[in-house]
């Protein structure tokens, strides 16, 4: 919170919130809302775009996803200009754009459990050019108020730096993009010559699967990382229920002893459980570190989202660090 704070403090025009998960209890909500209210009393313009409320019994079979309960109230309680972003699918965004100019961006929701039980990344971007891509999705989402036929933002790389070397960045939005994201990130994968370090809630993308187990079957590219064991439980039951999906269960079964995954043993979800998941959606390939919103899922792809694909040596070196950490924390 205090990074995020100082973000938000650092804001001098604009500071446009996408947000899918919204809770804070009373210590995080006053640090927030007191660094908001400073700002709003400089004369910055403060606005909020969230996924809103879906059904307490969504109609799974019709495509439509749960949401937590609370969102809406909660950002309507903070006072600012705000608006609920409809849609069967998700608004899974977390971002922030501030001043046309800096985005904070990555897998965290704003929750005490995101902040405090979750493993997440979060990224701090300096890039007018890339900040004026993630403009362009919020706009889109505040207009339309839905966010179907939103994110098809035309991006390329652009210039980047980190720990004083030079970087890129491209970052694409679904669901506009969302075929070419799933395409690209299979096109990266297949493409490794090093590594793939998989850190990540999920691993449901059939095109993910089918490519991490064509490198397993190479032999010539380490393959390695963490995932979320209980969560993806509930995904193999999934699978099993649709007949088209059942290859699937095997196949990353495969993936998962082959590259010994490791995997971390979370609280099984309910609304009111505590929710203390793996959550990162991050992967390292080469001097390439690919993460965002986006779980890599089917669904992700028809969600509101974004991903980032950065190059840079040193950037990967961190999260590479950073999945050693998680390598030892939870490997048995």
């Amino acid at each position: 919170m205090a990074r995020l704070t100082a973000f938000i403090r650092a804001a001098k025009q604009t500071l446009a919130l996408a947000v899918y998960d919204m809770r804070f209890g009373d210590p995080l909500k006053a640090a927030l809302s007191s660094a908001l209210r400073e700002r709003a009393a400089a004369g910055v313009q403060i606005r909020f775009c969230y996924d809103g409320d879906k059904p307490a019994q969504p109609n799974v079979a019709a495509g439509q996803d749960p949401a937590p309960a609370g969102t809406s109230a909660f950002v309507q309680s903070l006072g600012y200009p705000c608006r609920r972003i409809a849609g069967v699918k998700l608004m899974h965004n977390k971002f922030i754009v501030r001043d046309g100019q800096s985005v904070w961006t990555g897998s965290t929701n704003m929750t005490d459990d995101a902040f405090t039980l979750m493993e997440n990344n979060i990224l701090e971007i300096d890039s007018p050019a890339l900040a004026d891509s993630y403009a362009q999705d919020f706009e889109q989402l505040w207009e339309k108020e839905n966010f179907e036929n939103t994110g098809n933002i035309h991006t390329g790389p652009v210039p980047l730096a980190f720990s004083g070397q030079p970087a890129t960045a491209r970052v694409m939005f679904s669901p506009g993009l969302g075929n070419e994201i799933d395409a690209e990130i299979a096109r990266r994968v297949h493409g490794a010559k090093r590594r793939v370090r998989i850190c990540s809630l999920l691993i449901n993308s059939g095109t993910l699967i089918s490519e991490l187990g064509n490198l397993l079957r190479r032999n010539d590219v380490k393959v390695d990382g963490i995932y979320d064991r209980t969560q993806m439980a509930d995904v193999y039951r999934q699978w099993q229920e649709v007949p088209s999906n059942r290859w699937k269960i095997g196949a990353l079964q495969e993936i998962v002893a082959g590259a010994h995954l490791v995997g971390k043993n979370s609280t099984p979800y309910t609304p009111t459980s505590k929710h203390d998941f793996m959550h990162n959606k991050v992967l390292v390939v080469d001097d390439t570190v690919i993460t965002g919103s986006y779980n890599f899922s089917r669904s992700a792809e028809f969600n509101a989202e974004n991903i980032l694909f950065v190059e840079s040596p040193p950037l990967a070196e961190t999260y590479s660090a950073y999945i050693d950490h998680l390598l030892q924390k939870y490997g048995t």
